[in-house]
């Protein structure tokens, strides 16, 4: 079984608390990128501002527990059950006790630990 990966438009930076606002101001004040705070109900992120780079979206995220920035990107495939079951046979498992998710997605991660969001694809 072969899966179907293609690279999704989001890309979210998890950055501690410590060192949000600055993080914040550095696209909006000094690259002048479009930077625009969203509403978030979630349990690990506090807060997070949408920023458009060019055709993706830059998701910065502030974690208040964290002690360092990730950069988590997304996947998109055709049928996220049978990609699971194809990462999985290549000893890939999900993580999805990283942050909550919305029902049929799944985080997964690179030897790295670099983390991807694994969600179906738009059509």
């Amino acid at each position: 079984m072969d899966a179907e990966f293609e690279a999704g438009i989001n890309i979210a930076i998890k950055i501690p608390k410590n060192k949000y606002e600055k993080t914040v101001a550095f696209y909006r004040d000094i690259l002048k990128l479009d930077v625009e705070e969203k509403p978030i109900t979630n349990p690990t992120v506090s807060r997070t501002h949408e920023v458009k780079f060019g055709k993706n979206v830059i998701w910065l995220d502030c974690v208040d527990n964290y002690t360092h920035s990730e950069t988590w990107l997304q996947l998109t495939v055709p049928n996220v059950e049978q990609a699971t079951s194809y990462l999985e046979s290549k000893g890939v498992e999900t993580c999805d006790e990283l942050e909550e998710l919305p029902e049929n997605m799944h985080w997964i991660q690179d030897p790295a630990g670099t983390v991807f969001n694994l969600q179906k694809r738009e059509k």
